[in-house]
């Protein structure tokens, strides 16, 4: 019985070790790989493979040392400062802008107003001397203003003829030579046939 078993044992006995010699192995060759990857990433970050690596693989954890993130904030920081300076240079030259519109738009607000007055004043000072040369036509003898206002334009004669009191137009007309009282007639009935009707 003793010799039947024997063998049996053995066997399991060699499988046994043959298994744990085979993971022992394989532990071996893992560590080796792993220490292989090790060197390998060593290797990669030495100053003179420092190009390549930065090209074969990522950085894994790599912050900055504080002067370095110090320095690049501080450039950021001046960076931005500038900007913010050009913007508020250039809002203020907007504002200086546009206060110079609002002053030449007064300016010239201004001189609207003071160009109207003029011409208002013109118009009115216009209107006295033909009122007062009408009164005046009006005041000479029929004879001596129709040879007056034969000497006229026709159309200049017949404006001050249009503002005076019919009669003495009438009285003036009469004293002219046909051909003048006509033309001036024309241009009266003209003025007149204009004028809206009620």
């Amino acid at each position: 019985m003793s010799m039947g078993s024997n063998p049996k044992t053995a066997r399991r006995s060699g499988r046994g070790t043959l298994f744990i010699l085979a993971m022992l192995l394989a532990f071996s060759g893992a560590l080796r790989l792993g220490d292989g990857i090790g060197i390998a990433i060593a290797r990669a970050t030495t100053p003179e493979n420092g190009a390549q690596a930065e090209h074969s693989m990522p950085a894994l954890d790599c912050p900055l040392p504080p002067a370095a993130l110090a320095e690049a904030l501080s450039e950021r920081e001046a960076r931005v400062s500038a900007k913010e300076t050009a913007l508020e240079d250039r809002l203020a030259a907007l504002a200086l802008a546009d206060q110079a519109i609002d002053i030449r738009m007064k300016a010239l607000a201004a001189a609207e107003d003071q160009l109207s007055e003029t011409l208002a004043r013109a118009d009115g000072a216009s209107e006295e001397d033909l009122t007062r040369l009408t009164e005046v036509y009006q005041s000479m003898k029929p004879k001596e203003a129709a040879a007056l206002f034969s000497a006229m334009a026709p159309e200049f004669a017949a404006g001050f003829l249009g503002r005076m009191r019919p009669e003495a137009s009438a009285a003036i007309l009469s004293g002219m030579t046909p051909d003048d009282a006509y033309a001036i007639s024309v241009i009266l009935a003209g003025r007149n046939a204009n004028v809206p009707k009620n």
